[in-house]
């Protein structure tokens, strides 16, 4: 009877947390359908009042917005396969033991020094426009490729391999790289699937960094596009119909309308990586 009481109110519990989490996703939807005048009136809450499209229409209705989408889509394809193949060639031989990888500890230090501190906005800035990456797409890809984070990750993943794994490959003569690509990586999917969607969210959400290292606006990733047409009303993009479309909007739909096309690719990706993401999450959790 207990453990029946106990289910029951499990389930209510993470029925209730699940709509908490989907509710502010469906107002932002239905806000983003509604008029400006109902939206600044307060009137929307799970359902579009007069309902509009104005808001979608008034981002994609330009080529800027398809050229945008493009930008970001490169980005996030070249980042992810960069910044996943950086990480996973820096936690193996970080992963070893002092005995097979000398310095280490003095290596991973290196990198956790990192996290604590910074170079600060205006070094980074000064060392891309120094390499030639502004205004390119490696501007967007290259300063953020390796995250020390994810690096932490993996290499507790791999810690928690059987070392019996690289004593049998080196025993068929199988060298580290050949370890790593051979066995390694195929049993670390789980880890993989993490960090790669802990980059492809990073990637796909930011904007500061295009608005900063881009010197045109065409070059701009779409969170970029979006804060900049969308919210600040940038007049150089904006035709007749443009303006006739913003009458019938205002911040708060524009806002929502961003925020909801900025959520949809990766609530489209999630899914398929979600089996991988809820084991990699609680890496190094259990020990055996």
């Amino acid at each position: 009877m207990g453990r029946t009481v106990f289910i029951i109110g499990n389930y209510a519990f993470l029925t209730a947390l699940s709509l908490l989490c989907i509710f502010p996703l469906i107002h932002m939807f239905a806000l983003s359908l509604s008029s400006g005048a109902a939206a600044a009136a307060g009137k929307v809450s799970l359902w579009p009042v007069d309902f509009t499209t104005a808001a979608y229409r008034n981002i994609v209705s330009k080529p800027e917005y398809l050229t945008a989408f493009g930008i970001s889509g490169k980005r996030l394809i070249l980042g992810t396969a960069i910044s996943v193949v950086l990480t996973i060639v820096t936690a193996y031989p970080l992963s070893k033991d002092n005995s097979a990888f000398q310095f280490r500890t003095w290596y991973t230090w290196f990198f956790v020094f990192t996290i604590l501190f910074g170079g600060g906005l205006v070094p980074w800035f000064m060392t891309i426009k120094q390499l030639g990456l502004m205004d390119t797409i490696w501007a967007l890809v290259l300063p953020g490729a390796l995250t020390v984070f994810n690096v932490i990750l993996l290499l507790n993943f791999y810690r928690g391999l059987p070392k019996e794994l690289d004593e049998s490959a080196k025993m068929d003569g199988a060298g580290h790289f050949r370890t790593l690509w051979s066995i390694i990586v195929p049993l670390s999917k789980p880890a993989l699937a993490t960090i790669g969607l802990f980059t492809m969210v990073g990637h796909w959400n930011s904007w500061f960094d295009g608005l900063i290292l881009m010197n045109r606006p065409e070059h701009y990733p779409l969170q970029t596009f979006l804060q900049t047409i969308v919210i600040k009303k940038d007049m150089r993009f904006m035709t007749s119909q443009d303006a006739e479309l913003l009458r019938l909007i205002s911040d708060r739909t524009s806002g929502a309308a961003q925020i909801f096309v900025a959520s949809l690719p990766i609530l489209l990706v999630y899914p398929f990586l979600q089996r991988f993401f809820i084991k990699g999450i609680v890496l190094g959790s259990v020990k055996e």
